[in-house]
């Protein structure tokens, strides 16, 4: 592989919304070069790139798929990816591997959600961008109305590079914008008036041949082939194309125009951050330092985990160590390996602009790099939506751990966490469908089934106002007993409060010391003289103190944003022990928080919510109805509009089927925790009750 030359590679991901072709694309793509052969068929559930179990059953892509062709002398690395957003994952690691997305669009359907997500993304990325626009066989196609419309939303760098003749059954062909032919008939659009301004998008990154255009004369087919390239790579140009994947029409012409128009890798201006955190270009140089990053892992039942990696510059071998940012001293790439869909073979060497797999090294994850250079981080979106989840089976505990281990290596958008208070294992995803598809992986790949439920809100507790007290604790059965009496003031410690500030003389007048839990926002102050409390005694009343923290007061949640003062106490010279002060001090803290006026605090979460301009009050209703506060909107660009808003978690734990329905499938929303907030004292009971019903039952 390392002997190809990188000016003729092409690296491509196809994306867009789901059900736009983009996955029978692909093979036909394939199946047209003679890469390989038959007749693959998404419905029919032999596929080359959907040749996951649960994406055979479902009918629709969950994973990216690696699969290669030749065309023309140039080598073509293709990403059939996911098109729900529900694996937008999948995508955005795709994305940040090649050089090209192409964003394929339903004709019948127009622009869609995760249309406008991808095109978004591959910006951002700085990669070449083309549009596709797919089943022009489709009925009831409006083209005219959804070129506009890409235009409108993405600007008029966006140019029809060919335009269909007919649709529908009459779909027959397209015809070149670039090079109009004398026959023109039946065309859907006039291709020469088409040519004009993509002619211009085309030259106007070089402005001597720009100059010598407008004093008329043309380009030379050199120049235009070496422009348009480049236009694309810079964002001037974004190609459409026409054609139907399902019957073929206009796909050797998308052939000839992924040849001609996307960028090789030596087209795309790249940068990473030496040793010494300075930016360096990286070069495309096969001799060059080695510049490599894990952007894919795949966990494959047979080889077990396989790493993708893309190399910018520099070259890989069989057998080399290279340095590794997730290992602390070098790795061995003992075999890699090319990918075709789901197979694999042995290749030596590898390098810039190759894609290659390494299988059974643990120590490289998604977003590793390989090198002294380091890449800038993929940035992944936060998920979102969680279940509680538990094996069916009892003892199937660390069964459950390592399959739901192999999900956290393969995909990026997955987490898993323990929740300390709540003690639930709780796994989060970017919706209730991608954690659906996960429980079926797990059941189908690891033989473990599991039950799921919602997973608790973590609210907290806290008071409002002061108060202080006492509590004695005071046990005689015989023998030596126990004794231990401890005096507190209790006061509201708001977040962001200096501890010194906090603690001046003014408010504790004979404070010895002050401990401080950043978890809990927890201070208490040591303000005992006398030895009333002797000090032997002071960390056994912290442990009564940080126990009771843990456990909660009014509802069984952790406490948070509170400062007790321990001023006086009393002992016993036999009975005292530190199992009484802890006791004592935990029950202090029971009774004088429940006289400080006691409330939950909520988790409340930001959200931008972006929908179509017509859907944007339904949006503010819906808010207003969960609690939430809606900050302002903006425009999202085209017909959309984001709202911002501040809403209680609690309100927006099934959120997606709400915008779903609201919308049409046409909204998509991001969301982030921001801080806690008071729960009102009506919903307050409510969850307390809830709360004891919850506790008596799993009694």
């Amino acid at each position: 592989m390392a002997n190809r030359k990188v000016e003729d590679i092409r690296n491509i991901a196809f994306c867009g919304h789901g059900s736009s072709g983009k996955t029978t694309l692909v093979d036909y793509l394939l199946v047209k070069t003679g890469t390989l052969s038959g007749t693959p068929s998404v419905d029919d559930g032999t596929s080359i790139c959907d040749f996951d179990p649960e994406e055979q059953q479902h009918k629709y892509s969950i994973e990216s798929t690696f699969a290669h062709c030749e065309h023309k002398g140039k080598r073509f690395n293709l990403f059939d990816t996911p098109g729900y957003p529900d694996f937008i994952g999948q995508t955005i690691g795709a994305i940040n591997g090649v050089d090209t997305v192409v964003i394929t669009i339903n004709a019948q359907a127009g622009i869609e959600v995760n249309t406008r997500r991808v095109f978004d993304e591959a910006e951002k990325s700085g990669i070449g961008r083309m549009i596709v626009i797919n089943k022009m066989d489709a009925e009831n196609v409006e083209f005219t109305d959804l070129v506009d419309s890409i235009q409108e939303l993405w600007g008029p760098k966006c140019v029809l590079l060919n335009v269909p003749v007919g649709h529908g059954a009459d779909f027959k062909g397209v015809i070149s914008t670039l090079q109009v032919p004398d026959d023109t008939s039946g065309t859907l659009l006039d291709p020469a008036e088409i040519s004009e301004p993509l002619m211009e998008s085309i030259i106007e990154v070089d402005d001597e041949v720009m100059e010598r255009y407008f004093e008329g004369t043309p380009p030379t087919e050199a120049e235009l082939s070496r422009l348009i390239v480049r236009a694309v790579a810079e964002g001037s140009l974004v190609p459409i194309l026409c054609c139907s994947s399902k019957t073929g029409v206009g796909t050797p012409e998308l052939l000839d125009a992924i040849e001609m128009c996307c960028p090789p890798p030596t087209a795309i201006v790249r940068q990473g951050t030496n040793q010494e955190g300075n930016t360096v270009d990286l070069t495309n140089d096969a001799n060059g330092p080695l510049v490599a990053r894990v952007f894919k892992t795949r966990i494959d039942p047979f080889v077990q985990k396989l790493s993708f990696i893309r190399i910018y510059s520099g070259s890989l071998k069989k057998d080399s160590v290279v340095a590794a940012s997730t290992a602390r001293k070098g790795v061995k790439l003992t075999q890699l390996l090319e990918v075709q869909a789901s197979e694999t073979s042995p290749v030596d060497s590898a390098g810039p602009g190759d894609i290659v797999a390494v299988a059974k090294m643990e120590e490289l994850h998604t977003g590793t790099t390989l090198g002294e250079i380091n890449l800038p981080k993929i940035s992944f979106p936060k998920p979102m939506v969680g279940l509680a989840v538990t094996p069916k089976s009892r003892g199937d505990e660390t069964k459950l751990s390592g399959a739901l281990g192999k999900v956290i290596e393969e995909d990026p958008t997955f987490k898993l966490q323990r929740d300390g208070q709540t003690k639930e294992l709780v796994m989060t995803g970017m919706s209730e469908l991608h954690l659906k598809i996960v429980q079926e992986r797990l059941n189908r790949r690891d033989k473990v089934e599991v039950d799921t439920k919602e997973p608790k809100i973590p609210y907290r507790e806290t008071i409002q106002a002061n108060a202080d007290g006492m509590y004695r604790h005071r046990k005689q059965s015989g023998g030596r007993g126990q004794f231990g009496e401890v005096h507190i003031r209790m006061m509201p410690f708001p977040r962001g409060t200096e501890v010194d500030e906090f603690c001046n003389k003014t408010r504790f007048p004979s404070f010895k010391e002050s401990h401080y839990d950043d978890t809990h926002n927890f201070l208490w102050v040591d303000s005992v003289v006398g030895g009333v409390i002797p000090s032997n005694f002071m960390p056994a009343v912290a442990k009564g103190f940080k126990e009771r923290l843990t456990r909660g007061v009014i509802a069984g949640y952790q406490i948070q944003d509170v400062c007790i003062e321990v001023h006086f106490g009393k002992h016993h010279p036999v009975d005292s022990s530190e199992t009484a002060f802890k006791t004592a001090a935990s029950m202090a803290f029971r009774n004088i928080f429940q006289k400080a006026k006691p409330s939950l605090l909520e988790p409340v979460v930001t959200m931008d919510v972006t929908v179509p301009e017509a859907n944007v009050g339904d949006v503010y209703s819906d808010m207003s109805g969960r609690r939430g506060r809606v900050l302002g909107s903006d425009a999202a660009g085209g017909n959309l509009q984001t709202v911002h808003t501040e809403v209680p978690l609690s309100e927006v734990i099934t959120y997606a089927r709400t915008l779903s329905s609201m919308t049409g499938g046409q909204g998509s929303y991001s969301m982030e925790f921001s801080h806690y907030d008071v729960v009102p004292s009506n919903v307050q009971q409510e969850i307390i009750s809830k709360t004891k019903v919850q506790e008596e039952e799993e009694d």
